[in-house]
């Protein structure tokens, strides 16, 4: 498929979206189902299944009925504790995820800079990994075959573009799948924290690059711990909270509530803490 095929699919499958508008999220909700049993083996398996032996999954609810839209050339923070969701939801809207329920609407194409080498076959070379790479983001194999020696120049790696991926430290792991996803020029970006690929050289670069893909109007979505960078770099926040959508609004004000639910939680957890401690030594 060519790039110009892509966009004409794109359009196609979007059509029903306002032009002004990047992404609709509607009553999304994504469930994880755990086997409570601890089977170690396939003759366990079998047994347990024949004797209906097997206790029942349980089902987790990561994200519970979220909905909001971005517009385009917006730049939207997503704040949350570890656990609250805001991971799933970027894979979901990355296409890595299916949710259980609900909808997503994606006007444009998409950059995941969120596991940067995931997607590698460990045992395929660099250069391999690029066409395999691309192929996941759309990428046909004439378009791959024009830029591979850009990617390959930008990705630093020289030499060792030939050897098997199983032997690449993470950082060349992440070089790697750094210069594929940034290659497609996209219409919204997606970043799982600020990223921090390979050594101090590259960072700047790759630092860089986001600079420069954002001054250039794309769309993004930002995951970060850093509230500072949340303030420096995006227009609006949504706050997720036990996969729930808490808040959603102005950068700033959105941060303060945030920051300030976070203190009352510390105070809180001092709290208990002081109470257990003056129980246990009076």
């Amino acid at each position: 498929m060519s790039e110009s095929d892509v966009k004409k699919n794109n359009k196609t499958k979007n059509n029903a979206l306002d032009d002004n508008i990047a992404i609709r999220v509607e009553n999304l909700t994504m469930e994880f189902k755990f086997s409570k049993d601890k089977i170690d083996t396939l003759k366990e398996y079998v047994i347990r299944t024949l004797k209906r032996d097997k206790k029942e999954g349980k089902t987790i609810k990561v994200l519970d009925d979220i909905s909001f839209e971005i517009k385009r050339g917006e730049k939207l923070g997503i704040l949350g504790f570890n656990g609250a969701g805001k991971s799933t939801l970027l894979k979901i809207i990355a296409g890595i995820y299916k949710p259980t329920s609900g909808n997503i609407t994606i006007n444009g194409k998409i950059a995941p800079l969120l596991e940067l080498s995931a997607g590698f076959d460990k045992n395929y070379t660099g250069r391999d990994n690029i066409y395999l790479n691309g192929a996941f983001l759309s990428m046909d194999k004439k378009y791959l075959d024009e830029k591979l020696e850009e990617i390959i120049e930008y990705s630093e790696l020289g030499e060792y573009i030939d050897v098997p991926v199983k032997n690449y430290s993470k950082g060349m792991k992440a070089k790697l799948g750094f210069s594929v996803a940034t290659l497609i020029e996209p219409d919204i970006l997606i970043i799982d924290e600020i990223l921090s690929v390979g050594d101090i050289k590259f960072r700047k670069k790759s630092g860089k690059k986001i600079n420069e893909m954002m001054a250039e109007g794309v769309t993004v979505l930002l995951v970060s711990h850093s509230i500072n960078s949340v303030r420096r770099i995006c227009d609006r926040c949504i706050w997720i909270d036990n996969g729930k959508l808490i808040m959603e609004g102005p950068v700033d004000e959105v941060c303060d509530a945030y920051v300030e639910d976070a203190n009352y939680a510390k105070l809180r957890k001092e709290k208990r803490m002081k109470r257990k401690l003056r129980k246990k030594y009076g």
